[in-house]
């Protein structure tokens, strides 16, 4: 027993020596008056709650899914290796084609325990430098997908591009119409009630 004691206390030095590096949590630390180990245990068991019960964990995985994705794509955009460039590319092509399954069957998933947990983990191996889960499902089957669909995607966009076009175009005109109408409905009650007052 003593033994689990003195990993656990020797485990929450290294963490707090980690901690130690952050200025936030000498913040935190000071205002709450609990070590900074602590807070971070006590955030992770929270946040591991959170997600466990499915309170906010659609939410909480939208967050985990874009937040970090995007700001490391910001910086492979700033720097000078391209090789950045290409992970966090297929980390958003591999994240859009989960988004669109995920979005038609999603009256499944509602059934299936925990099924927040599970795409956590999944977008955190996705993401992930160590991981490049996003690689291995871009390599292994989505790239032969897109590849022997590419020109039946290309003329589907193309076509809902002319689509949305005529839609902006027709909607414009109405619009235009529209306000013809009210302008000329406005003008005209002006000019018979000036008639009836003289």
């Amino acid at each position: 027993m003593d033994n689990v004691i003195d990993t656990v206390k020797e485990k929450l030095a290294t963490l707090r020596v980690k901690l130690d590096q952050i200025p936030a949590f000498h913040q935190a630390e000071d205002a709450l008056r609990v070590p900074k180990e602590y807070i971070v245990l006590g955030g992770g068991v929270l946040f591991l709650a959170l997600l466990f019960f499915g309170i906010g964990a659609g939410s909480l995985c939208s967050i985990v899914g874009f937040v970090y994705p995007a700001y490391k794509s910001f910086e492979a955009i700033e720097s000078k290796n391209r090789g950045d460039d290409t992970q966090w590319l297929i980390y958003w092509v591999v994240y859009a084609f989960f988004s669109l399954m995920e979005v038609f069957i999603d009256f499944l998933l509602y059934w299936i325990p925990f099924y927040y947990a599970f795409k956590l983990a999944f977008l955190l191996w996705a993401m992930l430098p160590q991981t490049k889960g996003a690689k291995f499902l871009y390599d292994s089957f989505l790239r032969e997908i897109l590849k022997k669909n590419e020109s039946k995607i290309d003329a589907a966009l193309a076509d809902a591009k002319k689509n949305a076009s005529q839609v902006a175009v027709e909607a414009s005109a109405a619009t235009n119409d529209a306000v013809k109408a009210a302008i000329s409905a406005t003008t005209g009650d002006g000019k018979k009630e000036s008639k009836k007052s003289n």
